[in-house]
């Protein structure tokens, strides 16, 4: 309790005090004991206790970055009159909890506090959004499939075992290890390391996953949603062009602004950054070391402009008798603050200074509209020449007003997108990925950036547009958009629930700021960047160490990559273990004796599942990671009915072989028939990887990595050499003529040409394979 009181955050609150007579007095209260009806007193620097309606307000301006995710300040007044239709956060007598006071001071009343406010709303369903996982959800029904073919086989095989050998306990082995059989025993293996295969290569590229589940959700991945600002654009300004009041280039304009920006000194804002920056950078020689400040008018969000006054070093320099200084007050600002301050405006074209009409003011209004409308930020830019007299003038004596100024034009800033935007969003749409941009930005800028990204946008819509729709509007709209501007937070979450529930997309959510942290908490791919707010890092599953979409590709592709090696493996196995079992089961009704022993069986299963851990670094084929890659509950089980019986079927060849050919020649007995069947059920469930792998021939049209050729050449050869040595004999396995692999071949030959046929008619019929 003593170190909480050094973390405490002082709020000065009006509270009434005395029983009798009651005062009213100005005390500061921890942040944590204010409650809905406390007037507080604000300041710059002070955060906002509670949500807050505003009862008087004095230059006051709030930056809501921590809702908006927008840098711009925000003007707040408390004498506005808002309707039912402004969107929330656009409210100028409100001011909202999280938010702080930039500039200016005032009064307001707390309308809640606590759980009851926007931010923590909008936060009250962190961690309840997430889609269900279909990936996950198919295993565990596939695994309940698997139990239950399980239970009924082993049941089975126990019986008609014990009806044969009467012995209850080698029945109950030999069902015990039917059943590890079935069961896919590297799943578990064979999907984690894949995942840790893709974020290892996505570390390479710097970028940081945090949940390894995520990245075969990247692989599944359909729609990618951007929030504009720093991820598509530099987030910074640059200048675009400087007119004059007609429109035209005007050395003239940028001369003035950049003299106002070089000598202001009470805050520095990124559009001055832009002007000087551009001025250095491009050669300009405006020499300001000839111009001296005299005074600052400062910056302010009722005036919206910054005056300064300079003087010319030649003036100042003409001796100390000198009576008369030629001065500038230089301006620049918001478009209408500085024209409403202006009487006349300069003719560059005839050289003479005429006065402002109304028709000049018109048209410089169209003119900035205009320029607005193209997604660019304005500031106009006026003089006027003071004659002062005295040399040492005494400027606090000296009335000087923004006032009679002469308009010189406009500089027109933009927040360029990113070189590797634009390529990188072009790569995400070849592996269709499409994009769709969710800002708080206005319409204009959105679609401006989105223009020069490739990024259509005939289909665009606003936050406000989309509280007027019903439900069913909404979700039809959203699934056209491509460009949602001025979106609240939970506009966003409601976007990427719409995709999710009703289009049946798996959606991406890139965004680094607070307002986007309900977003990134309900996609499916929760994105955020390392410069990004503590709340959006936290709720995303990949943060991106840089700020560069084309980490995403590269994700896209891993995850493919990875969900692709995942289903060869669970389609391999599920329909490779079934097809054995039932010919486990043929054969056991059919047979007098086991078809394996228990110690046979198991040895079978571990070599074969040793085998697979090499599935991880196989490759996949080019088309396969051009789309994007979704699990499909009735894809399973048809390929596993439509490949199963293929197996079976192989299975059972070899069966009537050895009962047929070799009884003829007195070899067919126990053990010869469980090694040729031990032999022949490893090679079988080694080399099903290659055909199921690839929609090609394999070892033809497409051949694996050479982990996978290694693996497969290793454990074949261990399984053909056990039964000629003492391990062979301690299990129970005899030697085989070589007349039994020339047959193998050939079984094998047949299978493959069956299994191949099937799979070109399972690809018309179903237009895919794994």
């Amino acid at each position: 309790m003593k170190l909480s009181e050094f973390v405490r955050c002082p709020v000065k609150v009006q509270r009434c005090a005395g029983r009798v007579v009651q005062t009213e007095l100005i005390v500061q209260v921890d942040q944590r004991d204010i409650v809905p009806g406390d007037i507080v007193i604000f300041e710059p620097g002070d955060l906002f206790p509670g949500d807050v309606r505003l009862l008087s307000s004095k230059h006051l301006a709030v930056s809501q970055s921590s809702l908006t995710g927008e840098s711009w300040i925000t003007e707040k007044t408390a004498d506005a009159k808002e309707n039912q239709t402004t969107p929330l956060l656009e409210l100028k007598n409100i001011c909202f909890m999280g938010t702080n006071v930039v500039s200016g001071s005032g009064m307001g009343l707390v309308v809640s506090t606590g759980c009851k406010t926007y931010m923590s709303t909008m936060f009250s369903s962190i961690g309840k959004q997430k889609p269900p996982d279909g990936f996950n959800d198919g295993i565990r029904c596939i695994s309940f499939v698997l139990i239950s073919v399980m239970l009924v086989v082993m049941a089975i095989i126990i019986l008609t075992d014990y009806l044969k050998s009467n012995d209850v306990s080698e029945s109950v082995l030999f069902g015990l290890s039917v059943a590890c059989a079935l069961t896919p025993n590297m799943l578990p293996l064979i999907v984690n390391t894949s995942l840790a295969k893709g974020a290892l290569a996505m570390a390479r590229d710097r970028c940081i996953v945090k949940s390894l589940a995520v990245i075969r959700d990247m692989g599944s991945m359909d729609i990618l949603c951007i929030d504009k600002t720093g991820t598509l654009t530099m987030n910074h300004a640059i200048i675009v062009n400087y007119l004059d009041s007609w429109g035209s280039p005007q050395e003239k304009v940028l001369r003035f602004a950049f003299l106002n920006s070089y000598f202001k000194t009470d805050q520095k804002y990124p559009l001055d950054d832009a002007i000087l920056a551009y001025v250095f950078t491009n050669g300009y020689r405006f020499q300001p070391s000839k111009w001296s400040k005299i005074d600052e008018i400062p910056f302010d969000f009722i005036r919206r402009r910054v005056s300064v006054i300079l003087e010319t070093e030649s003036n100042a320099s003409q001796g100390r008798n000198s009576q008369t200084h030629d001065r500038f007050m230089i301006t620049k600002g918001a478009l209408e603050e500085v024209m409403r301050v202006c009487s006349f405006i300069d003719s560059v074209d005839e050289g003479e200074i005429d006065t402002f009409s109304s028709e000049d003011y018109q048209r410089i209004l169209n003119m900035g509209e205009e320029l607005s409308n193209r997604g660019l930020r304005i500031i106009g830019v006026a003089i006027k020449r003071l004659q002062m007299q005295g040399s040492h003038p005494n400027m606090a004596n000296e009335e000087i007003t923004e006032s009679d100024m002469v308009f010189l034009g406009v500089i027109t800033f933009f927040d360029p997108p990113k070189d590797s935007a634009k390529q990188a969003l072009w790569r995400l749409a070849e592996k269709g990925v499409k994009a769709k941009v969710l800002t708080g930005d206005s319409l204009s800028l959105a679609v401006r950036i989105c223009e020069e990204l490739g990024i259509r946008t005939t289909n665009v819509t606003t936050g406000p547009e989309l509280e007027l729709l019903n439900q069913d509007v909404f979700h039809e709209t959203v699934k056209s958009a491509t460009v949602l501007a001025r979106l609240t937070p939970t506009q966003k979450l409601r976007v990427v629930q719409s995709l999710q529930t009703v289009g049946g997309h798996v959606v991406g959510f890139l965004g680094d700021g607070v307002n986007d942290s309900l977003a990134i908490d309900a996609a499916n791919v929760g994105i955020s960047v390392d410069s990004g707010a503590s709340v959006a890092k936290d709720l995303a599953d990949i943060i991106l160490l840089e700020k560069d979409l084309n980490v995403l590709v590269a994700g896209v592709e891993n995850g493919r990559l990875t969900y692709g090696n995942t289903m060869k493996y669970i389609k391999m196995s599920v329909v490779a273990n079934i097809g054995s079992v039932l010919s486990l089961l043929i054969a056991t009704l059919l047979l007098e004796f086991e078809p394996l022993t228990p110690r046979q069986l198991l040895t079978q299963t571990f070599l074969y599942s040793v085998g697979q851990i090499a599935i991880p670094w196989d490759k996949m084929e080019e088309d396969y990671v051009k789309t994007p890659q979704k699990w499909s509950e009735k894809s399973l089980p048809i390929f596993i009915l439509w490949n199963g019986p293929v197996c079976t079927l192989c299975d059972l060849v070899n069966l009537f072989f050895l009962w047929c050919y070799y009884r003829d020649y007195n070899l067919f007995d126990v053990q010869f028939f469980q090694s040729a069947w031990f032999i022949e059920g490893l090679l079988m469930q080694t080399l099903i990887f290659h055909l199921i792998r690839t929609e090609k021939i394999p070892f033809i049209q497409e051949i694996s990595s050479w982990p996978v050729i290694c693996s497969t050449v290793v454990i074949s050869a261990i399984g053909i050499a056990i039964p000629f040595t003492q391990v062979g004999e301690i299990m129970g396995l005899t030697n085989l003529p070589f007349s039994y692999f020339g047959f193998l071949v050939v079984l094998f030959l047949g299978y493959f040409t069956v299994g191949q046929v099937v799979k070109r008619i399972y690809i018309l019929i179903y237009r895919q394979w794994l």
